[in-house]
């Protein structure tokens, strides 16, 4: 199991998906949330979109194996069920979650390898998040407020990658998924 986690607007998404496009061998792990659709997105690729009565369900009945209340505003969680089908196959799961989920798995998974994304600067950062134009300004700020803490987690991760370039940055992650793939064979 390979988790990837950063700050919002790192561009953990988009390696995410680059990485599941050139590695037929991993499964990504569709997570829940109670946040909106952002444009472009669909329930069951991007995410499992429920209600927040849903979700609390969902933990009252031992269904997540993570969970947090992301920004005060949404909630995300991991689906128990899948992710024990999955490793009962042999399969290779990724994971992108936020801090509190990639420190949950650490806990119920030391072996899952943990990948924090690091943004080149928090200028950078800042100009991602407005291009996103999906947050208010409120919103952003929260969010790099945010960042400035998870930052300071890196050194709770097996890897830092440095997405300052994302060819160079997938490159580096795709690097580290075949030589945690080549050790844990050993």
């Amino acid at each position: 199991m390979v988790v990837v986690a950063g700050p919002s607007g790192s561009g953990k998404s988009t390696l995410v998906k680059r990485l599941l496009n050139e590695d037929r061998r991993l499964k990504w792990s569709v997570s829940f949330t109670t946040r909106k659709k952002r444009p472009g997105e669909r329930h069951g690729r991007d995410y499992n979109f429920v209600s927040q009565n849903e979700f609390e369900r969902m933990i009252r009945r031992g269904e997540l194996l993570e969970y947090a209340h992301v920004h005060g505003m949404n909630y995300y969680g991991t689906s128990r069920p899948w992710v024990q089908a999955q490793a009962l196959k042999g399969q290779d799961i990724l994971l992108e979650l936020d801090l509190a989920g990639a420190r949950s798995i650490r806990k119920k998974m030391p072996e899952a390898v943990l990948v924090f994304i690091l943004p080149p600067s928090m200028a950078e950062l800042r100009r991602r998040l407005r291009n996103r134009k999906t947050d208010t300004k409120e919103q952003i700020e929260k969010r790099l407020k945010t960042a400035v803490g998870e930052m300071r987690a890196v050194r709770e991760f097996d890897y830092a990658v440095y997405n300052d370039d994302i060819d160079g940055a997938l490159l580096r992650l795709k690097n580290i998924v075949g030589a945690e793939r080549c050790r844990v064979r050993k």
